[in-house]
């Protein structure tokens, strides 16, 4: 089995979009504490200009951007490659963390009374982590390497949940990190099985192969449950709700906008270019049976939260749940190409919506929180006056969660419900209907306590600087402005796909 990977112009900048951020981590250990956030955001400003020229180059060329390492051709060497999805997600990737860094700017900086950057130091530090191992995620083509991105991810995501010490933190950490790694050796022992029948851990490669045996199925049935234990998907979302609650706000924004979509990524991966079609029928039914489930017990449960941070905790696991209902709408194993449906469109709006608004209501969250001292909800009458940006925050993302227009959330569970009504997935279709009814009932409350007027006005804490507040409003008003795309498929998410007639075997 040979590989037809050809290096193209443009490849060297996946190497740039991993290599930088893990260049920023030796820099801020080199310069030490004082130099740490201006490294920090001088890396993200370079990372914002990176994920721009893959995109441009993606776009100009037509076709995906590949790197080989070392120019050792898989199976002995690792290939890099970025289609149109995985640009997608190397931008909003780019996005939410410029975003998180402009917040946490004031968060976490250098204590000038003490000279102690133990806690700046540590975060800028795993959100740089976090980053290199997100782009390797989206741009690596072999399973063990995709193995090795997700334990960088795992271990700097959960000391993030955990930084301030707290010991309900530290539990929440720990039950994070046990899922994870039962979902790790999982994923391990079948990319140990797809490598003994194949003999390459290329996914290129094994796609190709003109048999499968009963080794791939085997090998799906442990990657894809413990891929899910990592992505938080019901019944498996346990872990997720507490560790998302108790972290910063900046760490919130970004553990749930973006690494719990790495593992779904994956998913994909391996669902629509690995799996035979046989099996990627049956795993699409399945997971789409476990998206439904996620989005109607977890918006419930979003219901009955009293703490504003953990009601949208409970919202990201439900709003994950429409990822997983795209596989059989988009026809996934049915032997045609899911990638120029109106079904895998939307289910890409429906994951860089959610990044963007869910990052947008954590930071806002973050701001109520340190403003009043605490999120208890029904405490919160009148937050709405001050500080006064988290409110509208709050509203214009809820606009995205609950798919009302003209918001980006509105165009992906449009696109969706047209592909369920469109294919006769009737039970889908009401799961929508019902999850964008639910996400009304734990939104609309929330509104109605900032512009209630208190019996007592709220003492704030602390003042709020206004940049603070303008950070998560503009990444809400992105969420939003997602909705002025048109409702068709897009030909970006079509560059590179598909992809198997590259790779040949004699």
């Amino acid at each position: 089995m040979t590989s037809a990977y050809a290096a193209t112009p443009g490849g060297l900048l996946l190497v740039l979009a991993v290599m930088l951020p893990a260049a920023a981590v030796l820099a801020m250990l080199v310069l030490g504490p004082r130099r740490t956030r201006v490294v920090a955001l001088a890396t993200l400003a370079l990372g914002l200009v990176v994920a721009l020229a893959i995109g441009l180059e993606l776009v100009r060329s037509g076709t995906a951007l590949i790197y080989v390492l070392g120019n050792w051709q898989p199976p002995l060497g690792i290939a890099l490659r970025a289609d149109g999805l995985s640009v997608m997600m190397l931008a909003v990737t780019a996005v939410v963390m410029a975003a998180t860094g402009l917040f946490a700017r004031d968060l976490f900086g250098l204590d000038l009374a003490t000279a102690d950057g133990r806690l700046g130091t540590s975060f800028w530090t795993l959100l740089m982590g976090l980053w290199s191992g997100l782009n390797l995620v989206f741009v690596s083509q072999d399973l063990f390497n995709l193995y090795v991105a997700l334990e960088l991810l795992t271990f700097a995501a959960v000391p993030l949940v955990c930084l301030d010490g707290r010991g309900e933190t530290m539990a929440a950490a720990l039950r994070y990190l046990m899922f994870a790694l039962l979902g790790s050796m999982l994923y391990l022992l079948g990319a140990g099985l797809l490598y003994g029948a194949y003999g390459t851990l290329d996914i290129r490669l094994i796609a190709s192969a003109s048999q499968h045996g009963p080794a791939m199925a085997i090998a799906l049935a442990l990657m894809i449950p413990g891929l899910l234990a990592k992505a938080a998907l019901f019944p498996l979302h346990l872990w997720l709700p507490p560790a998302h609650a108790g972290a910063p706000a900046a760490a919130s924004a970004v553990l749930s906008a973006l690494v719990i979509k790495a593992p779904v990524f994956l998913i994909l991966r391996l669902v629509a270019d690995i799996a035979p079609p046989g099996s990627a029928a049956v795993a699409g039914q399945v997971l789409a049976v476990l998206g439904a489930a996620s989005i109607l017990f977890c918006s419930i449960m979003a219901l009955r939260q009293e703490r504003l941070k953990l009601m949208i905790a409970y919202s990201t696991v439900a709003q994950i749940g429409y990822l997983f209902i795209v596989f059989p709408l988009a026809g996934v194993g049915d032997g045609t190409a899911p990638w120029g449906t109106i079904a895998w469109t939307g289910g890409a709006l429906q994951l860089t919506s959610h990044a963007l608004a869910k990052a947008a209501m954590f930071m806002a969250a973050g701001i109520v929180a340190e403003a009043v001292g605490h999120d208890r909800i029904r405490d919160l009458g009148g937050f709405g006056r001050a500080p006064p940006l988290p409110p509208p925050t709050f509203g214009w993302a809820g606009l995205s969660l609950m798919g009302i227009p003209p918001s980006g959330g509105f165009i992906a569970k449009c696109l969706l419900l047209t592909a369920a009504a469109i294919g006769g997935h009737l039970w889908l279709a009401l799961t929508i209907l019902a999850g964008g009814l639910l996400a009304g009932g734990y939104v609309f409350p929330v509104m109605d306590r900032a512009l209630a007027t208190p019996a007592e006005p709220l003492l704030l804490r602390k003042p709020i600087p206004l940049r603070l507040e303008l950070v998560p409003l503009v990444l809400a008003v992105l969420a939003v402005a997602l909705g002025f795309l048109p409702l068709a498929p897009f030909g970006l998410l079509q560059i590179g796909r598909p992809d198997i007639a590259l790779a040949v075997s004699p």
